[in-house]
C-alpha cells in the first residue's frame, strides 16, 4: 500500500526504459573493466577439470560474461516488448475481420 511516489521514482513504462537504456553502456563498460582487473590480478594457475587443464582466470571471466549477456538479452527483450506494445495497439483495430471491428465498441 503507498501513498506517494518517492521524489526520484520514475512512473510509467516510459522512464522505466529510458532508465535502462541509460545505464546500459555503464553496466557492459563496468563488465569490461572488471574482466580487466580480473584478467591482471588473478594469477597463472591452472585447475583440472574433467582430466584437462583449465587456466584458473577464466571462471571469472565466464561467470563475468554470462552477466554482460544477461544485460545485453534484458535490454533486448524490453525493446522488442516495447516495440510489441506501441505498435501491438495500431494492429489490433486493423488485424480483427471488419465484421467484427464495430462489435466490439458496440458491446463495450
Amino acid at each position: 500500500m503507498r501513498a506517494e511516489s518517492q521524489p526520484g521514482e520514475r512512473k510509467g513504462l516510459m522512464g522505466a526504459h529510458a532508465d535502462l537504456e541509460r545505464r546500459y553502456p555503464w553496466a557492459l563498460g563496468l563488465y569490461g573493466l572488471l574482466a580487466v582487473l580480473v584478467w591482471f590480478t588473478m594469477g597463472e594457475g591452472t585447475i583440472l577439470v574433467h582430466g584437462k587443464p583449465v587456466a584458473l582466470r577464466l571462471i571469472p571471466l565466464l561467470v563475468i560474461g554470462g552477466f554482460a549477456l544477461r544485460t545485453v538479452v534484458a535490454l533486448q527483450a524490453d525493446r522488442i516488448r516495447r516495440s510489441e506494445q506501441e505498435g501491438g495497439k495500431a494492429e489490433d483495430e486493423n488485424s480483427r475481420p471488419k465484421s467484427l471491428q464495430g462489435e466490439f465498441r458496440k458491446q463495450g
